[in-house]
């Protein structure tokens, strides 16, 4: 039986050929991969954090209500996320010192990530 023919690698400017399900090359397969499981899949958020992030969120929302980028910049913007300044998966904690209060706008900067190469 013959086989199907390869197709382009879906990545964007990539000359390759690929027979792949995942329409990735061998170089583009892993990257896009992980891009995909850490931002395009998501997560359920009860399952990454419990109810001892939520009250230890909530203190620091308290203590820290303004977003503290804006503030930086002389706007007086309410926060309504608590971020991790050394992410979790890289070894950071809910310490006190590890957290900053930002508004949705300013989180979505800081996440701002560009695609895999």
């Amino acid at each position: 039986m013959p086989r199907k023919p390869k197709c382009p690698c879906r990545y964007g400017g990539c000359p390759n050929l690929t027979g792949s399900k995942s329409g990735y090359c061998e170089k583009h397969e892993k990257p896009m991969q992980r891009y995909y499981e850490r931002f395009a899949r998501g997560y359920r958020q009860h399952e990454r954090y419990g109810n001892v992030w939520r009250k230890i969120r909530d203190r620091h929302l308290a203590r820290e209500p303004l977003c503290e980028m804006c503030k930086e910049h002389g706007r007086f913007v309410a926060a309504t996320l608590v971020h991790h300044i050394k992410p979790l998966g890289d070894g950071g904690t809910h310490d006190e010192s590890n957290l900053m209060s930002l508004c949705i706008s300013c989180h979505e900067k800081i996440h701002q990530r560009k695609k895999p190469s």
